[in-house]
């Protein structure tokens, strides 16, 4: 358990100091540390072993079989892996490069970047990037994706998508994305996004027609109808929940751009969406993969509140709040989650025990 504090201490120490930008030599430096966090982490996390076989039946097969497959992304990193050396450990280094590089850059795009990555350390990074390496790509995709739609570049964020799809086909559900960008007032510029988006839409069925309808048979049957239950989806909604209810409460606190406010108010509408589902869809799994693509919330919201200084408390002191809530959120998982001993102890190739 002490890799994973002092990981945590080291991102808390310079959210407390204040430090509001790193520049380029820390950026890289944290790059390398998250990647070889992740990826060289041996026998550590909960889809280490089932994750093993993929590695076997790619072995020594034409590479344009893997290319038909479904979830093509993951797949040729496996076939890299099994035919060209390095095997589960290259595959889970190059997740790690490609969920690392997403999360630092949309943390470096919040005021407080430090704070940001803290709160996406704890659950994020140790649970998600270590636990379910597919979707932890698709989720570093994601937050590529979310910068390309804050600055309107819609080619760019369906690209994202795209990419992020190749590697988990749920990712999909962020299409909808784009109908928060449009202005409810009539202007010239709200009819040409308007016509854009339209325009999309027959790319938009053909994705859908491409990458997930054929999968959804086995969806229904793997999730729906056999009703499983996800271990502690409770909380992990609760935890998006809650940034999503400050944030639709106050969002005006925040001082975002207009186009910004609708797209984060549209994902804490999902967040509420969520824990809706959690009660009334029979299988608790189904919400919880989908309520992944939201815990951009917590980086998101939770970086930027302290600046609001919601309910009279001081930028410090929310600061002070967030660190906290964040190492506990850290410690009840690790001492109390069912699955951590999947993530106990933590070791590496690079460290000798």
């Amino acid at each position: 358990m002490i890799p994973y504090l002092l990981s945590w201490a080291l991102l808390a120490w310079n959210a407390l100091s204040g430090v509001r930008r790193w520049g380029p030599a820390t950026n890289a430096a944290l790059l390398v540390f998250f990647t070889l966090l992740i990826g060289l982490r041996n026998e550590v996390g909960g889809d280490w072993f089932s994750y093993l076989p993929k590695l076997d039946m790619v072995q020594g097969i034409p590479l344009g079989e893997v290319l038909e497959q479904d979830e093509v992304g993951y797949g040729l990193l496996n076939w890299v892996g099994a035919n060209w050396g390095g095997g589960i450990f290259l595959v889970n280094t190059l997740c790690g490069l490609i969920f690392s590089v997403g999360l630092l850059k949309l943390c470096r795009a919040q005021p407080r970047p430090w704070l940001a990555l803290t709160l996406a350390f704890p659950y994020l990074i140790v649970v998600v990037a270590m636990g379910y390496s597919r979707q932890g790509v698709a989720i570093g995709l994601e937050c590529l994706a979310l910068l390309a739609l804050e600055r309107d570049r819609l080619l760019w964020f369906i690209g994202w998508v795209v990419l992020a799809a190749t590697f988990h086909k749920t990712v999909l559900i962020l299409l909808v994305l784009p109908a928060a960008t449009l202005n409810t007032k009539l202007s010239s510029s709200s009819l040409i996004r308007l016509v854009r988006l339209l325009a999309l839409v027959p790319a938009g069925y053909g994705l859908f027609a491409t990458l997930l309808a054929s999968s959804l048979d086995q969806f229904q049957l793997g999730y729906i109808e056999a009703e499983y239950q996800a271990d502690g989806a409770l909380i992990r909604v609760v935890l998006c929940l809650l940034p999503a209810l400050v944030f639709l409460v106050a969002r005006r606190r925040f001082q975002l751009p207009p186009q910004q406010q609708r797209i984060w108010s549209l994902l804490s509408a999902g967040a509420v969406v969520a824990a809706i589902g959690l009660v009334t869809v029979a299988s608790s799994v189904v919400i919880d993969r989908l309520a992944l693509y939201l815990i951009p919330l917590q980086i998101v919201v939770g970086s930027r509140l302290p600046d609001t200084q919601l309910l009279g408390l001081a930028p410090k002191l929310w600061t002070l709040v967030l660190i906290v809530l964040s190492l506990a959120v850290l410690l009840v998982w690790l001492l109390f989650a069912n699955f951590s001993y999947a993530w106990l102890p933590y070791r590496n190739l690079l460290l000798p025990f």
